[in-house]
């Protein structure tokens, strides 16, 4: 078989799956200890270590020079030893704007939206989550669970000492972005949601599983584009569950291949390079790679979060992308939430000719989008 295998269809899924423990908020992942041929060693990645002993290495800073559309200041504070970087445009005394982006991006995703919100007068404020983008990734699979990056992003945004936040969250930037907004209200007076969802899973009842420990597939090749989405869930069960042992497993996990097959807008080389900057090798990828499990460890935890959300009566919109394979765009997912969040009626959601990733399809139009329901929702004082 090529080694551009598709990975829907490699092999069985129950071969490649090992016990795990589920529906546990604190299990963790860990790599084989052999590292295959296919991975060879990094030898100029420098590894360091915390005062707690997390280990991770830091992007080399020329990796993310002459970025195109990409001139912004990096900006860092730290978390738990840890640098975190964002970015920062637009006023310090203007109202907050808070970009969270997904899986496997990073701020860059947001090139095309930060400077009109900026102009605009708002403060805008683009993470790259811990392990991406220019913030340190700590090597260890181990590290990197649901439950401990929504604190380590709630202790971000104390530091920060953000207030009257308007959140903006797509992919998993949502799924921890809802879940923070569930837990503590108080600090947002706004949500926009784009291609996300809050997951709640009945206890007993999470369908994923994922290899312990995870183990490099040699023959694993390139992601392409997954067929069209189902409505089916058993169809969505099996897809995803294949995209989280091909993160996991395949020796070249590459962001920009995966921002290529779910956008709709091809990506020009020089931006492709972009979203890969800040990954040199593998042992920078334990991140990217270990979202799409976290999944097989949720279950009831987002249950409280989801039932404060029920009562969230500050303005909230939905924006979602008609081609996004990955469901959470859907009008169906769309439904979901603004049915459920009372800050929702009234509001003029939306849907596009867009892709999973709406921001490199059609960020623009989302800047306007945006500062159209900022100024038409304004804060109470």
């Amino acid at each position: 078989m090529s080694k551009l295998v598709r990975w829907w269809i490699n092999r069985s899924i129950d071969k490649s799956i090992g016990e795990s423990p589920v529906g546990k908020p604190d299990w963790k992942l860990v790599d084989s200890p052999d590292w295959p041929t296919c991975v060879p060693e990094d030898k100029d990645a420098k590894i360091l270590e915390t005062e707690a002993g997390t280990r991770f290495v830091r992007t080399p800073e020329n990796r993310f020079k002459n970025l195109p559309q990409y001139p912004f200041e990096p900006h860092y504070t730290q978390i738990e030893g840890l640098r975190m970087h964002y970015v920062d445009e637009g006023p310090k005394n203007g109202e907050v704007v808070l970009m969270l982006h997904g899986q496997p991006t990073w701020s860059y995703l947001y090139r095309k939206m930060i400077p009109p919100l900026a102009v605009a007068g708002y403060r805008v404020i683009a993470a790259d989550l811990i392990g991406t983008g220019r913030s340190d990734k700590p090597i260890d699979l181990s590290f990197h669970t649901y439950e401990l990056h929504i604190q380590r992003l709630k202790k971000f945004i104390g530091a920060l000492e953000l207030r009257d936040v308007t959140l903006f969250c797509q992919d998993w930037g949502g799924l921890m972005g809802l879940r923070i907004v569930g837990d503590q209200p108080d600090i947002f007076a706004r949500v926009v949601a784009a291609n996300t969802m809050l997951p709640m899973i009945p206890k007993g009842m999470n369908p994923f599983r994922v290899p312990n420990p995870v183990k490099i597939n040699c023959e694993l090749g390139d992601y392409i584009r997954p067929q069209a989405s189902s409505t089916s869930r058993s169809v969505f069960i099996a897809h995803f569950q294949k995209w989280i042992l091909y993160s996991l497993a395949a020796p070249n996990f590459t962001p920009s291949q995966v921002v290529n097959a779910m956008a709709l807008n091809k990506l020009a080389p020089e931006e492709a390079a972009a979203y890969d900057a800040p990954y040199p090798s593998m042992v920078y990828k334990a991140a990217v790679r270990t979202y799409p499990s976290m999944v097989a460890a949720i279950e009831d935890q987002n249950a409280s979060a989801w039932n404060a959300l029920g009562k969230f009566r500050k303005p909230f919109l939905f924006l979602g992308g008609k081609h996004d394979l990955t469901g959470m765009g859907s009008e169906t997912n769309q439904k979901k939430l603004t049915r459920h969040i009372p800050g929702a009626k009234g509001q003029s959601h939306e849907r596009f000719d867009a892709g999973h990733f709406i921001q490199e399809d059609i960020g623009e139009i989302l800047a306007t989008k945006i500062i159209r329901f900022l100024e038409e929702n304004p804060i109470e004082t």
